[in-house]
Order: C-alpha cells, then sequence, then structure tokens
C-alpha cells in the first residue's frame, strides 16, 4: 500500500512541476454561447406572425372538422335513442351510415393533421433559417466561438437567446 501511494504522490508531484514549467501563452478567452429554440418558437415576432397564418389557414378547416363531429355525435346519440324502436333493416341500414360517416369524419381529421403539421414544419424551418442567420451574425458581431443550441445545462450567463430574438424581430421589423 505504501508504494501505491509513493506513487500517487510522485505522479502528483511531476504533474505539479510540469504544470509550473509550462510555458505561459498569452491565454485567449473562449467565448461561447447558447441560444433556446424552443424560445424562438414562442416569442420572436417571425414565430408569432407563421403562427397567426397557420390558424388563419387551418381555421375554417378547424371549424368544419368540429361541425362535422358534433354532427356525428347527435346522430349516434339520436340513434341510441331510436335503436330499439326501429325495424331490424332501418337499425341496420342507419349503422351502416354512422360507420360510414365516422370513417369519412377521421380520414378528413387525419388529412387535416397530417396538412397542419406539415405547414407547421414548413413556417417553423423559414423561422429556424433567419434565426440562425441572427445567430451567426451575433455570434460573429460578438466574436464567439461557438453558440449553442441544446445542452443538458448552460449557465444563464452564456444564454444569448434574447439577443437574438430582439435581432430576428429587428431584421423582420426592418423588411
Amino acid at each position: 500500500m505504501k508504494s501505491f501511494s509513493r506513487h500517487i504522490s510522485l505522479t502528483l508531484l511531476l504533474l505539479g512541476t510540469l504544470a509550473a514549467a509550462a510555458p505561459v501563452h498569452a491565454q485567449e478567452t473562449f467565448r461561447a454561447g447558447f441560444v433556446n429554440t424552443d424560445r424562438i418558437f414562442r416569442e420572436a415576432n417571425t414565430a408569432k406572425a407563421a403562427q397567426a397564418k397557420l390558424e388563419q389557414e387551418f381555421s375554417k378547416r378547424e371549424k368544419d372538422l368540429v361541425e362535422m363531429g358534433n354532427s356525428l355525435k347527435t346522430a349516434s346519440e339520436k340513434f341510441e335513442r331510436e335503436a330499439p324502436t326501429m325495424a331490424e333493416s332501418q337499425r341496420t341500414a342507419r349503422q351502416r351510415q354512422l360507420v360510414d360517416q365516422d370513417r369519412e369524419f377521421q380520414r378528413k381529421r387525419r388529412e387535416f393533421q397530417e396538412d397542419l403539421s406539415t405547414r407547421k414544419n414548413e413556417e417553423l424551418s423559414q423561422v429556424l433559417e433567419r434565426a440562425n442567420k441572427v445567430v451567426k451574425q451575433v455570434a460573429e458581431s460578438e466574436k464567439y466561438d461557438v453558440i449553442l443550441q441544446e445542452a443538458v445545462y448552460i449557465n444563464p450567463k452564456h444564454d444569448i437567446t434574447d439577443k437574438v430574438i430582439k435581432a430576428l424581430n429587428a431584421s423582420a421589423a426592418a423588411k
């Protein structure tokens, strides 16, 4: 055990000697920054405008889907109330009609969700593209060496999201 602790002591002494003997270089400062893209998507004017554009574009279809769903629910409830007094052939025909309506409703809802998702991705990618240009401008003007978008932990003093949002809003206002 003594030889092991002696070995550790010698290693530490050697490392200390090497550190002290190392030539002193003028230290370059390494600047790192962090950008929270979720905040940009929530707070930047371009992201808000994209969201408003999507809402306007899809609001009528969404309203139609809600009405279709309510109509289907009402028809289904009416069928449940009237089914016991219906003839078998009439009950089967109404069931088939409700199943067809539900299938059509599900198809339209799926198409709506797919279309909305596609358009949302298109709009957000444009916002992200603009934001990345602004991030690069901020990084170059303020001499950052690296800007991160994903991190497990970041010290708030390195967060430049506010600067990016302000610059992004200013560039959008200028256009």
